[in-house]
């Protein structure tokens, strides 16, 4: 993509909206509405785009990621803080009970009634999270869903090597925020981890060690809280490749068509002053071309649910 491309997906789009909105107006009350996805494993960045995108459009994100439906555990399940929403609303963030169980069958539903209530603004919905179960329960197992909408799914993929000395530094950095005194506050010695936000990867692996903390010395207590860390960095590194074997699955299976956005460039510069600069070359600005193109190309109006565009490139063994 050049730099003019690039340059004019950060241009003002206040007319196109007016233009979406007005034409989704004029069509048959059984047009097909428009939904874009933003998917992607644990930890490259799809919050980021997602707000991005709707900072450039008139959009709204509903969040898919089935730890962060529940209430508390923010440094855990790694929210993004309300302050960086840049004014964008989001939904189904924070507002289920931490001992009930969300399944996809519930997000199936509150997503649908999300959706509606973004439509009835004249807004466009951004799906995004890394809980694919949740995205195939209401993209492929909703025939009401698939009936009236059209679908843009955006990969944001980064190669393994470097995901995985990433995510290592992100729970480094989320133990100094505070991750384990966070858990500390609603660990319970019969706590139940097969239910609600106890399930979040950084919280079983914790019980080791708030079980010993009280009687152990100081050389055990260090010992077992380094051999937690290092636990829950290998069990994020399973589920990340979890994730990216079930967007290849899905795409198999119901022959999706996604966008992937190689992230990788950007990570690997991650904490240098360019990493910014290559964000907006390398994702931000191609996803705001594809999203743009997908919002306000007549064509796409009515087509079937999986747009056309290329099929996603195969990242098996990165």
């Amino acid at each position: 993509m050049n730099a003019a491309a690039v340059s004019a997906a950060y241009m003002p789009v206040q007319s196109l909206v007016m233009n979406f909105q007005g034409e989704a107006k004029a069509r048959d009350p059984f047009c097909r509405q428009k939904v874009v996805f933003v998917m992607g494993a644990t930890g490259t960045g799809k919050s980021r785009l997602a707000i991005d995108l709707a900072t450039r459009y008139p959009a709204e994100v509903i969040n898919s990621d089935k730890m962060q439906v529940y209430k508390g555990l923010d440094i855990v399940t790694n929210k993004v803080k309300e302050e960086e929403w840049r004014g964008v609303p989001h939904h189904l963030m924070s507002f289920v009970d931490p001992d009930s169980d969300f399944t996809a069958t519930d997000f199936r539903y509150h997503a649908s009634k999300a959706l509606q209530t973004i439509y009835s603004r004249g807004r466009i919905p951004i799906i995004a999270g890394g809980s694919n179960s949740f995205i195939d329960a209401l993209v492929n197992d909703d025939p009401e869903f698939r009936l009236m909408h059209d679908c843009c799914f955006l990969w944001v993929d980064v190669s393994w090597p470097v995901l995985q000395s990433f995510l290592s530094e992100r729970v480094d950095q989320m133990v100094r925020e505070g991750l384990v005194e966070e858990v500390r506050s609603l660990y319970s010695p019969e706590g139940d981890y097969n239910r609600g936000n106890r399930r979040s990867i950084g919280v079983p692996e914790m019980d080791q060690y708030f079980r010993a903390e009280a009687t152990a010395d100081d050389q055990t207590r260090k010992r077992l809280l380094e051999a937690c860390i290092a636990k829950i960095k290998e069990n994020t590194s399973i589920l990340t490749q979890r994730q990216l074997q079930k967007i290849h699955r899905l795409n198999s299976l119901w022959n999706w068509s996604i966008h992937r956005i190689d992230a990788t460039e950007v990570f690997s510069k991650r904490g240098k002053l360019e990493a910014d600069e290559a964000w907006k070359r390398l994702i931000g600005g191609p996803s705001a071309v594809i999203v743009g193109n997908f919002l306000f190309n007549e064509q796409s109006a009515g087509i079937p649910i999986l747009p056309t565009t290329r099929n996603i490139q195969s990242t098996e063994g990165q």
